[in-house]
């Protein structure tokens, strides 16, 4: 292959998997991090907390780095994440790389009544959305004292990677709004976001001029009670606890100039989800 070489920090989580199964036969070289064995073919094996100079040493030259890496809430010390986009910025400037994409949230945002666009001010109402805030901030100043291009990618909800859709039996217990309506989320499909990244990694590879920040998720907002219909899933209410957001919803204005992107909706993501899971065996 002479695609370009992506060194993807994080391989084992759940995006990072995903994107193993739906890269598979693409033109790209990526390269899959793991912290230690065992690791598949394609990986290079290092901690880039503890030894960042070997790993870069191991990967060699680099076109991009994408660093999916970071630590979710009750999984450890949330401040880790501004540590690991930092050590991903060094990494990605020792291995020669055009760009890094570093993963953040959408809970970077807070509430917010309209489609929330990456100039809006951050507003996060959570530890977690916190922590990615000021990872944000630290990255920039860190990239810029490198001299160094980086992506901000502010991820929604995707198909199967967060809490609502996979093994957890067959009822899903949902908030309820005053106003008798469920939560509402940006969400993307496995396969869609593999195609999202892989574009960007093509364009970062390419030299293409990109925003410094991107809020990654298709058009529109699902109802997460209608993804639990489409998927045979239950539904029980519960009041909806103070602080719970009814919605969140991203503009996408900034991606869709970028990248083709369906609207999303209950059924099509569903069976996105289902696919992926009948790939991972």
């Amino acid at each position: 292959m002479s695609g370009p070489r992506v060194l993807v920090l994080g391989a084992s989580g759940r995006i990072g998997a995903m994107l193993q199964r739906h890269w598979h036969g693409r033109d790209m070289r990526p390269l899959w991090q793991y912290r230690g064995a065992p690791a598949p073919a394609d990986s290079v094996i290092g901690d880039p907390l503890q030894d960042g100079a070997a790993l870069a040493a191991r990967c060699g030259r680099l076109d991009v780095v994408l660093a999916l890496s970071g630590v979710v809430p009750g999984r450890g010390d949330l401040g880790l994440n501004s540590a690991l986009a930092l050590a991903a910025l060094d990494l990605g400037a020792a291995a020669g790389a055009r760009r890094v994409f570093l993963a953040s949230s959408a809970a970077v945002y807070g509430p917010g009544a309209q489609a929330l666009r990456e100039e809006d001010p951050l507003q996060p109402g959570n530890d977690y959305g916190r922590a990615k805030a000021a990872m944000e901030r630290a990255a920039g100043a860190h990239a810029a004292a490198l001299g160094l291009d980086v992506s901000v990618l502010r991820i929604g909800n995707v198909a199967g990677a967060d809490a609502l859709l996979g093994p957890a039996g067959t009822t899903r217990r949902l908030d309820r709004f005053p106003d008798g309506q469920g939560p509402r989320r940006s969400y993307i499909g496995p396969r869609m976001l593999a195609d999202v990244l892989a574009e960007l990694v093509r364009f970062a590879a390419l030299g293409q001029d990109l925003p410094g920040c991107l809020n990654i998720a298709q058009p529109g907002a699902v109802a997460m009670e209608d993804l639990c219909r489409a998927a045979g899933f239950a539904v029980t209410w519960q009041p909806a606890p103070e602080g719970a957001l009814a919605s969140v919803l991203l503009d996408v204005s900034r991606l869709r100039a970028l990248v083709a992107l369906p609207e999303a909706r209950a059924e099509a993501l569903v069976a996105e989800w289902r696919a992926d899971q009948e790939a991972a065996g």
